[in-house]
């Protein structure tokens, strides 16, 4: 007989009402009286169990008493809709093979566990309640992501993970190399002519540079792949490996860029609630109550676009006693992101931002002093993108790099797709677990990562 998902049942429940199903899955809780028991069964496809009942006429039946958690089986029996009851179906047992016994030290019993403890067997934790649903979240989010740029047109572009650039002060990266590391440090000297690559490379924090150029031939392109930052942080946020979204357009200013952003953000957002149904009804319930009304208003809001400098006078001018005292020229804070969406109820494009704080190869604005810059600030998660028009001029990117001491050693080919056919393109940099903690809830990233990586931590 062949294999249904538990997934299939519930869609199509009436369909297989009084057949015989054949079904295999993980015991997620089982209890047993003298004559009959009761298993919940979870097979990966769908969050919620299907209840499996059993009597003593089977053969295994003091077998099937000792049940532990996690155990797997394999169940024939008939389909019963019980509309009456809290669950729509069960399967009523004609034949339950246990496939392995699970043994009673398994860690993850049926009781809470904090996140900490879970972390430290991230290689059960999608067992759980919470992470199965964050990870399902996780996979529908991603799917999104392809769908949205495939509908419009874009081309999948697979950035390089080991680079020679750094993206010029994306992060600190980390090193690749086959030299031998104690010879190294026996001889003092690094010969990085008898590396493999015959140069200093690491892995990249950022896959833009190559980005633009694929976007000079194909118009609108993106980047979906992970990215390494070797910076010594252990906030909530940051992680050693995480994935990025990284969309070039040519011929598309800052205006253009924003509209493509909240247009994206609402289609994933959308997606995810249609097709996450009881993953985000169960994180609404039990991780972050309003969630579901907070993704719900977003999909309804009209963002503010709004200058960094009229952003800092809103600032000022509040009756607040800051941290950090917001200034003219500088960056904005945490309590500073979260003050801007609740002043306007909604998330915030902010933009031109003061040349000074950013990046070289972004547009010069004609007033000298900011460039076309913008940050998309949401409610409760603060950042989430963060993008630019790119300068397209040759010699005003030169005079930049030039003006920030930059070497243009390796940078010569970016430099020249602004002689070969340049013109006004513009992208923006999403953080993939950035936008999981926002569309889950959850407020770690180390939660929203299958195996995080993290400083002093490379676990599994």
């Amino acid at each position: 007989m062949k294999r249904i998902l538990v997934a299939e049942l519930y869609k199509n429940a009436e369909k297989y009402a009084n057949e015989e199903v054949y079904v295999c899955g993980w015991v997620r809780t089982a209890r047993d009286s003298k004559t009959f028991g009761f298993i919940e069964l979870n097979d990966g496809s769908f969050f919620k169990n299907v209840q499996v009942v059993y009597e003593d006429t089977l053969s295994n039946f003091e077998e099937l008493t000792k049940l532990t958690v996690s155990s797997s089986l394999r169940v024939t029996g008939k389909l019963a809709l019980t509309p009456e009851a809290k669950q729509p179906f069960e399967i009523k047992a004609i034949k339950i093979e246990i496939e392995c016994l699970s043994p009673v030290t398994y860690p993850l019993q049926k009781k809470g566990h904090t996140v900490e403890f879970l972390r430290e067997y991230a290689y059960l934790r999608p067992r759980t309640n919470l992470f199965n649903a964050v990870f399902r979240v996780r996979s529908m989010a991603a799917r999104a992501i392809h769908k949205y740029f495939q509908e419009q047109g874009y081309v999948y572009v697979h950035a390089p993970l080991i680079t020679a650039n750094d993206g010029e002060g994306a992060g600190e990266m980390f090193q690749v190399t086959t030299l031998d590391l104690d010879k190294v440090a026996e001889t003092g000297k690094v010969d990085y002519d008898r590396d493999f690559f015959g140069k200093h490379v690491g892995l990249t924090v950022t896959g833009q540079l190559e980005g633009e150029a694929f976007a000079m031939a194909y118009g609108n392109i993106y980047t979906f792949g992970p990215t390494f930052r070797a910076e010594n942080s252990n906030t909530k946020t940051h992680a050693s490996e995480f994935w990025m979204i990284e969309p070039e357009m040519a011929f598309c200013d800052l205006e253009g860029l924003m509209d493509i952003e909240e247009d994206m953000l609402k289609y994933i957002v959308k997606f995810v609630l249609d097709n996450c149904k009881e993953e985000m009804e169960f994180l609404n319930k039990f991780v972050a109550p309003g969630l579901i009304e907070k993704l719900t208003k977003l999909l309804d809001s009209k963002f503010t676009r709004i200058d960094h400098e009229d952003v800092i006078t809103i600032l000022k001018e509040a009756k607040v006693d800051w941290e950090f005292k917001p200034e003219y020229g500088e960056d904005i804070a945490k309590e500073h992101e979260k003050y801007i969406t609740e002043y306007f109820g909604g998330p915030v494009f902010i933009k031109n931002w003061p040349k000074d704080i950013k990046a070289f190869y972004m547009k010069q604005n004609e007033d000298g002093k900011t460039v076309a810059a913008v940050d998309l600030e949401v409610p409760s998660a603060g950042e989430l993108m963060g993008g630019s028009q790119r300068e397209e001029n040759y010699d005003k990117l030169v005079n930049r790099m030039n003006e920030l001491g930059m070497s243009t050693k390796g940078l010569e080919w970016y430099m020249d797709l602004r002689k070969y056919g340049s013109c006004v393109h513009s992208g923006f940099g999403m953080g993939f677990e950035r936008l999981l903690i926002y569309l889950t809830g959850v407020e770690n990233i180390r939660d929203v990562i299958p195996f995080p990586r993290t400083p002093k931590n490379c676990e599994f």
